[in-house]
């Protein structure tokens, strides 16, 4: 994988923003594979498409590229997207597109870190304040995406800190995850709950640990009352799909390695 964008690329426009989209998204298309199924390259869809830049021709995956410069390791705790409506209509639905995210310094990419669709819920859609009255776009409204509440098994790098991680690696990690996968808006949003509590715990827990986001919990859910049967029943989901081990009673253990 090669790290360096086609600078060639941007001499015939202008504007920054446009230079910036046309090299990271040629980028993207020469160098990055379908991590659902593995097909070594992905098509672009049409311009100006809502909510999807890339789609894999074999498995019908669609895929969302956001890019930004950045000095620092990392991809940061937000990234600034589009239309809020349209985020969140897209989340909204069952096909809603995987997403990657790209870091580049000097024009070459730092970070790329792909995080698979059912690890989106509307709650990681922050609303930005509406464009004053003198913006061309007066009223309109832009969303933020707040990785900070995705869980950590939701994030994947291909490439970190100008390391790329094998291709087998970052296909298998999606396979895993795959698992988690829910037809229910609601059933993905306890369980990105869950697993956003699980990364404030050590490696080694208990359910009363589990127990004590009790409140937590039903603040997000206040239509359900049975918050500590819910909890037990996403961790024995956690547990079926080979992300946690019962060492005994009430006791639990990670397995594998965060990424």
């Amino acid at each position: 994988m090669n790290l360096s964008f086609n600078i060639s690329l941007a001499d015939t426009y202008h504007s920054s923003s446009q230079k910036v989209r046309v090299m990271t998204e040629d980028w993207f298309s020469h160098n990055m594979y379908c991590p659902v199924c593995g097909t070594a390259q992905l098509s672009h869809f049409e311009a100006n498409r809502p909510v999807a830049d890339f789609y894999c021709a074999k498995c019908g995956a669609e895929y969302e590229l956001k890019s930004m410069s950045r000095v620092k390791d990392g991809v940061g705790d937000r990234i600034v997207d589009g239309a809020y409506d349209t985020m969140i209509s897209r989340i909204n639905a069952f096909n809603n597109p995987h997403f990657f995210f790209l870091t580049y310094y000097n024009y070459e990419v730092r970070n790329l870190i792909f995080i698979p669709n059912h690890f989106f819920v509307p709650e990681i859609i922050e609303k930005r304040k509406p464009l004053s009255d003198n913006a061309r776009r007066a009223g309109w409204i832009g969303c933020n995406i707040n990785l900070t509440l995705i869980p950590e098994y939701g994030k994947i790098f291909v490439v970190h800190n100008s390391n790329v991680i094998d291709s087998r690696k970052i296909i298998e990690m999606y396979s895993r995850v795959e698992g988690l996968k829910t037809e229910s808006l609601e059933s993905r949003g306890w369980l990105v709950d869950i697993m956003q509590c699980l990364d404030k715990l050590e490696n080694e827990f208990t359910l009363n640990d589990v127990y004590a986001f009790t409140n937590y919990l039903q603040l997000k859910h206040p239509n359900n009352n049975n918050v500590q049967p819910k909890i037990r029943q996403q961790l024995q989901v956690l547990r079926d799909n080979g992300f946690l081990e019962f060492t005994s009673r009430g006791h639990y253990k990670k397995i594998g390695r965060y990424m």
